[in-house]
């Protein structure tokens, strides 16, 4: 009995290390996070866009200004058309996942799940949001989960308050987001992913295309000085070229595969005095009153010239 219990401990650990080297594998917040200190380059530039070539739309919406210690949602949109499908790095058809980052000013952070609404605790209920390091945590990634149910992605944030931190001031303050959808084509190492088009290395012409038994294929081309070479496509990618057909380099022998993409986008968010607020609510109490005062005196004064007439 004590020797099955041993087993059956030791597969459950394998398995547990086993789906997490695939989280690290797939997961490209993680990509980010290993291998940048800051997801944001000097040029503006968000790092997973070295990674996820194509580009494509992503969208915030967040308040025009918040006060101090509020908790406020940001909602990101990654639209994407759910009924196509990416190619999985094994080569069959998945659904796309989704992720995003987003870049906070300094001192905002990740609003804890004790002070949430009920309705943002609705809204953001099995969506594990994390910030990017214990350095960093004004900028907050999530991802990558599905896609078919995560298009919109909230993120629940907590402003922070001047009085008490003195490095933090009522001012507008930049965002910044990033939104990714379906696999990448380079991994961090530098290595091309199956979410790739084969090219043509040399000029030459196609003698013949072979199918593997894994699902792969073999093109073998004969270059013009009639040496032979074989261009391998990976299993998943359809073959454009035909034998006999005549290419030139970087042709492409396969159709793109990639249907996802990164985006990225930026906005504005003020950090708002409560004292300005109150100062400027008094403002108007104090012009309205003035008008109504002015316009009481007003018809006291066209009374009596009146009267004055009369008499």
């Amino acid at each position: 009995m004590n020797y099955l219990k041993k087993i059956i401990i030791t597969i459950l650990i394998l398995t547990t290390v086993t789906h997490f080297n695939e989280i690290n594998t797939n997961a490209f917040p993680i990509y980010a996070q290993q291998g940048y200190e800051d997801p944001r380059e000097a040029t503006g530039r968000i790092v997973c866009a070295n990674c996820h070539l194509a580009q494509k739309p992503v969208y915030i919406e967040i308040p025009k200004s918040v006060l101090p210690n509020t908790v406020f949602e940001a909602k990101v949109t990654i639209p994407y058309d759910k009924n196509i499908k990416q190619i999985s790095s094994s080569g069959k058809e998945s659904n796309l996942n989704t992720g995003a980052v987003i870049i906070l000013p300094e001192g905002f952070k990740l609003a804890p799940k004790k002070i949430l609404s009920n309705e943002l605790k609705v809204k953001t209920k099995s969506i594990y949001i994390q910030p990017y390091s214990t350095e960093k945590q004004n900028i907050l990634v999530v991802g990558p989960i599905p896609g078919s149910k995560n298009e919109e992605i909230i993120f629940p944030i907590l402003s922070p308050n001047p009085n008490e931190n003195k490095n933090i001031h009522f001012l507008k303050y930049p965002i910044y987001i990033g939104g990714n959808r379906g696999r990448g084509q380079i991994y961090p190492t530098g290595e091309k992913s199956n979410n790739n088009t084969i090219n043509a290395s040399y000029d030459g012409k196609i003698t013949s295309i072979i199918n593997l038994e894994d699902g792969s294929s073999s093109v073998e081309i004969l270059k013009n000085n009639g040496e032979t070479y074989t261009e391998k496509i990976p299993k998943g990618l359809k073959i454009k070229i035909k034998e006999g057909n005549n290419i030139k380099a970087n042709d492409t022998l396969t159709n793109d595969p990639n249907v996802g993409g990164f985006g990225q986008n930026e906005t504005e968010i003020v950090l708002q005095d409560p004292n300005r607020i109150k100062g400027m609510i008094a403002f108007f109490i104090t012009v309205t009153l003035a008008q109504i005062f002015f316009v009481l005196k007003k018809k006291q004064w066209e009374k009596v010239q009146s009267a004055e007439m009369n008499f």
